[in-house]
């Protein structure tokens, strides 16, 4: 498959380091606003062709597959311009600047049939499964609380302290606390407390505590920040241990705990070429396959993700200069209400099912506990004709008796003995 990279920034490169030793995969193009940069970097990393334009790329017919690899403040005039030329996408999180555009673009891919994915690279990793494999298992007992964080040290960086540029720890750390909180904990959250610091010079979101409140009693303690290093660790705790995740940036082991807070279980994550290389072949199967999304990270999850972060930001009274506001009197525009309501139909549907399986089960039961007395019945209604029968005397007829006579024995003549001299 033809992948070619919008963008030719540091996340562009771990993308093309990432292609190379791909199996099915050719590095065609890149673009960048400045043709020199992208072919530098075309011949560093081995792709086909470079070009100095956007524009020229998307409208190269052999292109199949782009991933946008720009600041999450163009993400929206990147993804809409990928898909009106006819290509499919894998967008670099977060995904756009709120939960209006990414709905927009999910559903102009959804009309032209064209794959649109969220390069959430944690929900493809196998330790993700492996995470919830560990979770289900039983090994902590019931799981009642996790906490996460991550940080680094990011004032240096421009893109994060511009509102402009929809800057701030939220949409590029604070992103992957909510993810990792969501594909342990799932959706259904009842309530949500959040605090920041914002950053003097600009008044973006520098660091940020998130307490997720679960409508089944479950808790979630987040931190994410641009000031510091953190250990970015993640637990969940239960009711008889608790889990520790190395790295929940880039999920390095997972620890299992009891609760003598002694190691009882220990995995460490397979080799990986860089770790994007699970979203990519995502990708590639969901458009072999025809699919316009993927299921590691589907387009439901993508809106409840945006319009979370969107519900934080107002929170704080943070707003990019350019977002639109979406439509607060028509709660069908809210993905979060769509998302829980679509929770809410599937779990009320699959308990109409389990009650019709179980009325059918209970059915068929008393069906046969009536078979088998209507069975008992008839045996012993039989039974008690049979004896009946066996007893009544006029049943019985007298029968002559046959009276067998014996034959005679023929008789024989005794002869005289002789006599001998040993006989006088």
């Amino acid at each position: 498959m033809n992948i070619s990279i919008l963008g030719a920034g540091n996340i562009a490169g771990t993308m093309a380091t990432t292609l190379q030793p791909l199996k099915d995969v050719v590095c065609y193009a890149v673009a960048a606003r400045d043709p020199v940069r992208a072919q530098v970097f075309a011949d560093k990393y081995g792709f086909a062709k470079a070009y100095g334009s956007y524009k020229d790329m998307l409208e190269d017919p052999e292109v199949q597959l782009v991933y946008i690899a720009t600041p999450h403040s163009h993400h929206y005039e990147h993804i809409k311009m990928c898909l009106n030329h006819g290509k499919h996408v894998l967008c670099e999180k977060a995904f756009t600047a709120n939960a209006r555009q990414a709905e927009e673009v999910l559903r102009l891919a959804e009309s032209k049939g064209l794959l649109l994915t969220e390069a959430m690279w944690i929900r493809y990793m196998p330790m993700a499964k492996k995470i919830l494999e560990v979770v289900n298992s039983g090994m902590i007992g019931n799981p009642t609380s996790l906490s996460a964080n991550l940080g680094y040290p990011l004032e240096h960086v421009e893109r994060l302290t511009k509102l402009s540029l929809c800057g701030g720890a939220l949409l590029d750390l604070g992103v992957y606390v909510l993810n990792f909180a969501s594909m342990i904990f799932g959706n259904d959250i009842e309530s949500m407390a959040a605090n920041c610091v914002k950053y003097p010079r600009s008044g973006v979101d520098a660091q940020e505590t998130i307490m997720l409140t679960y409508r089944d009693g479950r808790m979630a303690s987040l931190y994410a920040t641009m000031l510091a290093q953190t250990d970015r660790r993640g637990f969940i705790h239960g009711t008889n241990g608790y889990i520790e995740i190395e790295n929940i940036n880039n999920f390095e082991s997972i620890k299992v705990y009891n609760l003598e807070r002694r190691v009882i279980a220990e995995y460490a994550a397979p080799m990986q070429v860089t770790g994007y290389e699970y979203e990519v072949m995502s990708a590639m199967k969901a458009i072999k396959e025809g699919a316009i999304e993927c299921p590691e990270m589907p387009h439901v999850e993508t809106l409840f993700m945006m319009q979370l972060m969107d519900n934080i930001r107002a929170a704080w009274g943070i707003k990019f200069p350019y977002e639109v506001e979406r439509i607060e009197d028509d709660p069908e525009e809210d993905p979060v209400v769509t998302a829980r309501k679509a929770a809410e139909a599937k779990r009320a549907e699959e308990a109409r099912k389990a009650a019709e399986e179980a009325m059918k089960k209970t059915e068929e039961a008393k069906k046969r506990a009536e078979d088998k007395r209507a069975e008992e019945a008839a045996a012993k209604e039989e039974a008690a004709k049979v004896l009946d029968e066996a007893t009544d005397p006029d049943d019985f007829e007298d029968e002559p008796v046959k009276v067998i006579e014996k034959e005679p024995e023929e008789k024989t003549e005794e002869k005289p003995e002789e006599k001998t001299e040993e006989n006088p």
